[in-house]
């Protein structure tokens, strides 16, 4: 398994990727998953076998990445018990191009208003390139975002896969990258908003959506289909972010 596409879709974490191991490709992976607050100090990881299968990769090599990780302190394994995200800071990790703490400094707006600008464009390259390995990877994808449940960060793990394995498919490596940095925005608010019924289901229909028009290569309706889902996602971050708002005045009026 460790000769998967996937190794090749790794962020590059500020480093070559030359002569570089499966454990320390998916250990670099992990790792963004915490920069970017989709995994939180506190959480429980998903098991081996889980992580193996969303990420395409042996449990061998996920457990090596893992032990990377502790050994960085990024995450806590204990005997007997499951492994934990530890409390480490790693805004300073880059996650394709930039640091998280960079794109989150921006504006709703203008990030909004640059996916629809720059992301519209990799899809629809991406429904005219996309291949029959990378629409398997995508079906596998959808298996396990379709049992995820109400879990929100086992869902984001598997949605983070799904969107790179889409950018990815278009064909420029730099442009993947940039609107993967995109794709990261204020990610602790994403997750908030999965968390709210219905909004797990609602993605998960998105995508399905997303993967039946790329298997037609229909360009006009993969683009359709991702304005809807990147509405949706402007929509829910744009309302957690007002009910913040209200409840900081709240409490400076208490």
């Amino acid at each position: 398994m460790n000769g998967s596409p996937i190794l090749t879709h790794m962020p590059k974490v500020g480093k070559s990727l030359e002569r570089r191991t499966a454990r320390d490709l998916i250990a670099d992976k992990l790792m963004v998953l915490v920069a970017t607050n989709m995994l939180r100090p506190g959480d429980v990881l998903p098991g081996e076998r889980e992580l193996a299968s969303v990420l395409h990769v042996s449990r061998e090599t996920v457990r090596g990445a893992i032990q990377t990780l502790a050994a960085r302190g990024v995450v806590e394994v204990s005997q007997g018990s499951r492994t934990r995200v530890g409390n480490v800071d790693l805004s300073h990790v880059t996650v394709t191009i930039a640091s998280p703490n960079a794109i989150d400094s921006y504006d709703l707006e203008d990030v909004h208003a640059a996916r629809l600008h720059i992301e519209l464009k990799v899809v629809g390259d991406a429904a005219e390139n996309i291949d029959e390995e990378a629409l398997r990877k995508l079906d596998s994808l959808l298996d396990a975002q379709k049992i995820c449940g109400d879990d929100a960060m086992r869902f984001l793990i598997c949605d983070r896969e799904f969107h790179v394995a889409i950018y990815r498919a278009c064909g420029n490596p730099l442009l993947s990258d940039f609107v993967t940095d995109l794709y990261t925005y204020m990610m602790d608010y994403r997750r908030s908003a999965m968390s709210r019924p219905g909004a797990i289901e609602a993605s998960y229909k998105d995508h399905s959506d997303i993967v039946a028009a790329l298997r037609r290569h229909d360009r006009a309706a993969v683009v359709a289909a991702f304005h809807h889902h990147l509405i949706r996602i402007y929509e829910t971050t744009k309302a957690l972010l007002a009910d913040e708002e209200a409840n900081g005045r709240n409490r400076k009026s208490s």
